[in-house]
């Protein structure tokens, strides 16, 4: 048994993911897996319905239509665009804005970028203060939280890091490509407005969201990609995101 104990000096260390990053090994480069699985039944909003991923055509349905030993399967999809680790076109909040199909290719691949990390634990606001002293123009930014780790519980719903008015206008000022975040959301989601997307899309600037594996990433010296379907009439959709990182000799 023990009386009132009084904890002194408390520090609160964040545990490393336990999920290893997917990095891929080739020649000349180290390519870095950033995006999600995306699997049946995945909540990525709350209030947001569920993928739906199953069998248009099964293996053993398909067997019907070919010779012995020659088998297909045709899957289907059904998701809102939000679901995932996805990419923000300027349609998503502006009615005359460029939708994915509008948007110029070079927008989603191969981008200059950096990393900029602001540990939730330091606090959820990431302000113009975190960004400044930074080389960011014409860059895709990333920022690094690390709330990736709360990915598909609970936690990860609710106040998570989010971004400034402020920062968001900076950020359009120093005209970067794209702006990610390894967050629920890039705004926050307490308030019925949204400051920074609408402050980056007004700028053209893309926001990718629901990042991961930042923590793997240099803060700079690499690639971002993030490229998805070319469809018409959408503003939203997930995509394959990923860093390329040049391998140095020695």
């Amino acid at each position: 048994m023990a009386g009132k104990v009084n904890i002194l000096n408390k520090q609160i260390f964040t545990e490393a993911h336990k999920r290893k990053a997917p990095v891929v090994e080739t020649e000349g480069q180290l390519l870095v897996d950033l995006s999600h699985t995306i699997q049946d039944g995945l909540v990525t909003y709350k209030g947001l319905p569920a993928p739906i991923i199953c069998d248009y055509l099964s293996r053993a349905d398909s067997k019907q239509y070919y010779d012995e030993g020659t088998e297909f399967q045709i899957g289907k999809i059904e998701l809102v665009t939000n679901t995932g680790t996805y990419i923000d076109c300027p349609f998503h909040r502006y009615e005359n804005g460029k939708d994915l199909s509008e948007v110029d290719l070079s927008a989603f691949v191969g981008l200059d970028a950096v990393v900029i990390r602001v540990p939730y634990t330091q606090g959820l606001e990431i302000t113009e203060e975190h960004l400044k002293n930074k080389e960011i123009r014409n860059r895709a930014v990333l920022i690094h939280t690390g709330w990736d780790a709360h990915w598909n519980t609970e936690l990860y719903y609710e106040n998570h890091p989010y971004l400034t008015e402020a920062a968001a206008e900076y950020l359009a000022a120093c005209a970067v490509k794209l702006v990610g975040i390894d967050s629920h959301n890039i705004d926050c989601t307490t308030r019925r407005t949204r400051p920074v997307h609408t402050t980056l899309l007004g700028a053209q600037i893309l926001i990718v969201e629901h990042l991961c594996n930042l923590a793997s990433l240099p803060e700079e010296g690499f690639t971002f990609t993030a490229a998805p379907p070319k469809f018409k009439g959408v503003g939203t959709f997930p995509v394959r995101a990923f860093a390329s990182i040049k391998k140095t000799l020695g």
